[in-house]
């Protein structure tokens, strides 16, 4: 069983510079700790195998989203997938433990630089500013998040940068779970959800 699980997500892999380096990055890795499951290519018709995702999640200790940022967001296989797999009693809720104690790292790139994340930028909010869906969709399911690896400018990054930064991602993964870092994160709060916020499984109401 791999240890880190790598789910990566372009709808456009094959005009992607960064993404698809970052792929090759992930599958180069000697021995088995690190699968990658390519969601576009395995799921071209949106129809996602929850139960073979749910066990590649819970063979693995690191979850890496591996994804470039569209419209402030993740892209939308990426959204199905969370809304899919990470289900109620499973992932979070009532008897939703089998993703606590792991951890999840946003691995991701955008198209606009550094200067666009900025209040003076056109993007008008530092980039943490559009993490928290990301930090408490971990936090709901009992997962750690932690500091993501972001590479601005994607669209016009120099060769040694990428090479740089694909060389950065690579180690990470290799050192992963000793990161210095790591020491000083605290363990993920509790996030109880009270039974009358959601449903019973048996349901078939919906917001």
């Amino acid at each position: 069983m791999s240890s880190i699980l790598v789910l990566a997500a372009h709808p456009r892999l094959q005009l992607s510079q960064v993404t698809r380096r970052l792929i090759d990055a992930s599958r180069s890795q000697a021995g088995s700790s690190v699968a990658v499951r390519d969601l576009y290519a395995l799921y071209p018709d949106y129809l996602i195998d929850v139960a073979q995702e749910q066990q590649a999640l819970a063979a693995a200790r690191l979850v890496v989203w591996l994804h470039p940022i569209r419209w402030y967001s993740m892209p939308p296989l990426m959204k199905l997938w969370v809304d899919e797999v990470l289900t109620l009693g499973w992932a979070y809720g009532r008897g939703g433990q089998a993703l606590r104690g792991k951890d999840l790292w946003l691995v991701t790139s955008t198209g606009g630089g550094e200067a666009a994340y900025h209040p003076s930028g056109y993007n008008r909010y530092f980039f943490d500013a559009f993490l928290p869906p990301y930090e408490q969709t971990a936090t709901l399911c009992g997962m750690r998040f932690l500091p993501p690896l972001v590479l601005h400018g994607a669209h016009r990054v120099e060769p040694a940068a990428l090479d740089a930064h694909a060389h950065t991602y690579a180690q990470r993964l290799r050192q992963y779970p000793d990161w210095p870092e790591l020491a000083e994160l605290s363990a993920c709060p509790g996030c109880d959800v009270p039974a009358g916020d959601r449903p019973s499984l048996s349901s078939s109401h919906t917001p």
